[in-house]
């Protein structure tokens, strides 16, 4: 999940805001042999970059090939990347691999709608 350089975190501002917001974990599910995690989850990493989010409120599970890895049956992980946002242990939100939108977008446009955000 290395941070994309060339993301803008200006032009995302109201992403970086609402994933700034304190108390949220991040556990992403993710593999490098995944076309769609390569694609996706280094903007990711920019946008919890950008919002500052503390290194011990993110958590990366690899993912073989096989969709295994650990906690993968916990959380009912079938599709890579898969991003669960947890707020004191209750999950908030999901992305699963493709939801139309860039993930930093998706997440911040749900945790607007749950009125959640900072």
């Amino acid at each position: 999940m290395e941070p994309n350089p060339a993301w803008d975190a200006a032009s995302h501002a109201d992403a970086v805001d609402a994933l700034s917001t304190p108390g949220l974990t991040f556990r992403v599910w993710g593999g490098d042999w995944c076309p769609d995690c390569r694609r996706l989850l280094p903007d990711l990493g920019a946008a919890l970059d950008a919002a500052d989010v503390p290194e011990a409120n993110v958590e990366a599970y690899p993912v073989d090939p096989e969709k295994e890895g650990e906690l993968t049956d916990e959380y009912d992980v079938e599709y890579i990347p898969t991003v669960v946002v947890e707020r004191d242990g209750e999950e908030l939100v999901r992305f699963v691999e493709d939801e139309g939108m860039a993930i930093p977008e998706y997440l911040a446009a749900r945790l607007r709608e749950l009125g959640v955000t900072a």
